[in-house]
Parts: structure tokens; C-alpha cells; sequence
């Protein structure tokens, strides 16, 4: 196994990566309760035990695959930002049943695997322009914490100003509150897992004020995946529709670039890179894809590599059999679902509102001193909480973005690429409206 892994080559060890993928895996354990607290959510109509199972069945065989085919110190799970746009804006805004965007999830990873096998992939992506993968980023991290800050009810509905301050004297606010204060405290110290722990302290402490009721047992057999399971495949046919097309571009385009940059930054922090490219960048790229396939055929929206994994690096982690113990360990949560019971919204809000905050960081790499690249970038992060759609911001960024460079006298400068999704997303925003 040391062989396998070229442990010597990479100047590491068995105890080294164990401890590297247990690091991994705390860092982003709190996907198993976020992710079917957000794709369940009311109205949606997703069994939650079913998701949670799927989530890190899902999440454990892409880690392997990356781990065992990438040899990559990299996890991967259900997607932060994609999740949220599958459950509000497909399911709840768009009136889509569930299987049916679980089949818009199936399809876009199967196109992932085509593109990646061909290597189009890599091309799409180099035609974004830099700002704009940056400005997506930015955009789904404001979405997801005005999400965090709603379930949280820190921010209600309000008829005079659209959306206000909600009432900070309630029990559960409170507790979301106070998670949001510890989970801050933990990361600001640098603890390893901090929104993990942010996550177990503030579900602790809401049993113990009797906001929460005590769960029955702390370990059980996994819930069924029977509700979920084959749905992708059965409701194919559903998908060919101009809006599931739309659906199905975004769950790509996001996924590119969640993929891509996370690939390029855990990477580089390990010091795989060489020559400033990424050695085997197709296997783990294929792994992403295969990873997704495998999480929509279970019940869950799309699965991605998780920049997370950079703790584990950053303990010591160079080769895939990091990413090995990070599989076994999801699947070892299976026998935790219990625990779902205390994972309230108010337990979930401070996760989502904190992972927010880490994804703005990608503002700082905009060019906002070039109008032309700013409008479009301004408009599509501010959009995406706006209109409660991370498609629409998209959507309304890429078309802006021909707009104010054939202005500037940029013509040039425009990827035949971007016109053709210029085209699309204002078939897209038509079809909306």
C-alpha cells in the first residue's frame, strides 16, 4: 500500500494520512446534516433520513474514487451553494418535482464525464472570464447565508421593505445566534472542524435550555434509501424541457468551477502541482463526474470536491489514502442518523451563514477598477439573493458581460463561448419571465 500511495516519493506515512483524512473529514462532516436539512426542507417533499444516507454513501465513494484513481488527498460531497439551488430555486421557485431535478443532476454528470473524457471541459472553463468564476463564487456564498439567516429567522419578511430584522427575543433565533458567535470564535482560533463543532455545541446547548428535544439513541442502522434511489432514472424523460435545460447549465457551470478551483487550491497548498498544471487532472476530474452520477442515482444533488480537504493538507496529508480514511469515515457516520433529530434549522443556520463568509473571499480577485468586467460581476452576485436564484444571477451576469465589453471596444476579447451562453441564458431569462 505504501507503494500504491508512493508514500516515500511524497514524504509521508500511515499515521500522517490517517490523521490528515480524520482532519478532512471534520472540516466538512457538517454537509451530513446540512445537506438533507436543505434538499428536505418543507415543501420539498425529500425523505430526510433517505438523503442523509445518500449524502455520505454519495460523498464516501467519490472520496474513494478520487482517492484510489487521483491518488489525491481530496473529498468530495454534496455541493454547498448547489444544494441550496436545487431545493429553493428549482424545486420550491421553479414548482419542479424532485425526481425530476435529481434526473437534471443525473444528466449533468453524465455530459461531465463526456467532457471530461473529451477535454472540453478544461476548454469551458478557460472561457470564462477569471472575475466572473470569482463573482459565481461570491454570489452563491451571499445566497447561502441569507438562506442561513432566514431558517435562523434573523431575517423574516417584512411587506413595507420586502425583507427586515426578525424577532431576536426568540428561543431558536437565539440559539442561532449564539451558534453563529461560537462557530466564529472557533474558526477565528484556527480550530480544526470549526464548523463541525460550531454545529455540536449549538445543538448541545439547545437541549439543555429545552429548546431541542434529547435524541432517543446516538447510533442506528442507516435510514432507507428506498425513496429516493432510481428516481433520477425514472423521470428522464421530464428533463427535456427549455427550463431543465437552464437547470441543468447551471448545475453544470457551477460545478466546473466549485471542481476546478478547489482541484487547483488543494493541490497547490500539497505542492502537486508541476509546471503550474495539474499531473492526473483528468482522473480526478473524472472522479467529480463519476461522483455525481453515483449521488443522483442515490437521492442528492451534485456532488463536488470540497476545499475543506486543504485541512487535511495542511496536517500533513499528501496522498490519496487521505482520501481513503475520509471515505471511511462517511461511511461510518451512516450509523449516526439519530442525530438528524437534533440538527434543527437553528443548529443548520450558523453553518450555512459562516460558509457564506468563507466563499465572499473570492470578491478580493475581481477587477472592479474595469466597469466593464464590474457590472457584470456586481450584478451577478447581488442578484443571486435578490431574486432567491442562483441560476437568474448567472444568468443575468453572462449576459450583461458581452454587453459592456463590445462597449469598451472588446469585441476581440469576448470567447466565441460566452456569446453562445449569452444567447442561451436570455432564452433562459425569456422563458422565466
Amino acid at each position: 500500500m505504501k507503494k500504491f500511495f508512493e508514500f516515500d516519493k511524497l514524504g509521508t506515512n500511515f499515521r500522517t494520512e490517517i490523521i490528515a483524512g480524520i482532519t478532512t473529514f471534520l472540516s466538512m462532516a457538517y454537509i451530513l446534516f446540512v445537506n438533507p436539512a436543505t434538499l428536505a426542507a418543507e415543501g420539498t417533499g425529500m425523505d430526510v433520513g433517505a438523503v442523509f444516507t445518500a449524502t455520505a454513501v454519495a460523498a464516501a465513494v467519490g472520496t474513494l474514487t478520487m482517492g484510489l484513481l487521483a491518488k489525491y488527498p481530496i473529498a468530495l460531497a454534496p455541493g454547498m451553494g448547489l444544494n441550496a439551488f436545487f431545493s429553493y430555486t428549482v424545486v420550491l421557485d421553479y414548482g419542479v418535482p424532485w425526481e425530476t431535478a435529481l434526473s437534471g443532476v443525473l444528466v449533468s454528470g453524465l455530459i461531465f464525464i463526456v467532457l471530461t473524457i473529451s477535454g472540453l471541459r478544461e476548454k469551458i472553463i478557460n472561457a470564462i472570464p477569471a472575475s466572473l468564476k470569482m463573482a459565481v463564487g461570491a454570489g452563491i456564498g451571499l445566497f447561502i447565508a441569507f438562506v442561513g439567516f432566514q431558517n435562523a429567522g434573523i431575517i423574516v419578511a417584512n411587506p413595507a421593505t420586502i425583507a427586515g430584522l426578525g424577532d431576536l427575543t426568540n428561543g431558536n433565533t437565539l440559539l442561532a445566534i449564539f451558534g453563529v458567535i461560537v462557530t466564529v470564535v472557533l474558526i477565528t482560533l484556527n480550530i480544526k472542524g470549526g464548523v463541525f463543532y460550531g454545529m455540536i455545541i449549538t445543538a448541545i446547548a439547545g437541549v439543555v435550555v429545552g429548546l431541542i428535544d434529547p435524541p432517543g439513541m446516538i447510533f442506528d442502522a442507516p435510514p432507507s434509501l428506498a425513496p429516493t434511489f432510481g428516481q433520477a432514472f425514472m423521470h428522464l424523460d421530464d428533463v427535456f424541457t427549455v427550463q431543465m435545460i437552464g437547470v441543468i447549465l447551471t448545475f453544470l457551470f457551477v460545478d466546473f468551477f466549485d471542481t476546478a478551483g478547489t482541484l487547483v487550491a488543494v493541490a497547490t497548498k500539497a505542492g502537486l502541482m508541476k509546471d503550474n498544471k495539474l499531473p492526473k487532472a483528468g482522473k480526478a476530474l473524472f472522479s467529480d463526474s463519476a461522483a455525481t452520477v453515483v449521488g443522483a442515482t442515490l437521492g442528492t444533488s451534485t456532488t463536488t470536491a470540497y476545499v475543506e480537504s486543504a485541512t487535511g493538507v495542511s496536517a500533513g496529508g499528501r496522498s490519496g489514502f487521505t482520501a481513503v480514511v475520509t471515505a471511511i469515515m462517511f461511511l461510518l457516520a451512516l450509523f449516526f442518523s439519530p442525530l438528524l433529530d437534533v440538527i434543527t434549522s437553528a443548529v443548520t443556520a450558523p453553518a450555512l451563514i459562516i460558509v457564506g463568509v468563507m466563499m465572499v473571499s473570492s470578491l478580493k480577485e475581481i477587477e472592479w477598477d474595469q466597469f466593464e468586467i464590474a457590472v457584470p460581476a456586481f450584478l451577478t452576485l447581488i442578484i443571486m439573493p435578490l431574486a432567491y436564484s442562483i441560476a437568474t444571477g448567472i444568468a443575468i451576469g453572462f449576459v450583461f458581460y458581452p454587453i459592456t465589453m463590445v462597449a469598451k471596444g472588446k469585441v476581440k476579447e469576448i470567447n466565441p463561448i460566452m456569446w453562445f451562453l449569452f444567447v442561451v441564458f436570455i432564452l433562459y431569462l425569456i422563458f422565466l419571465s
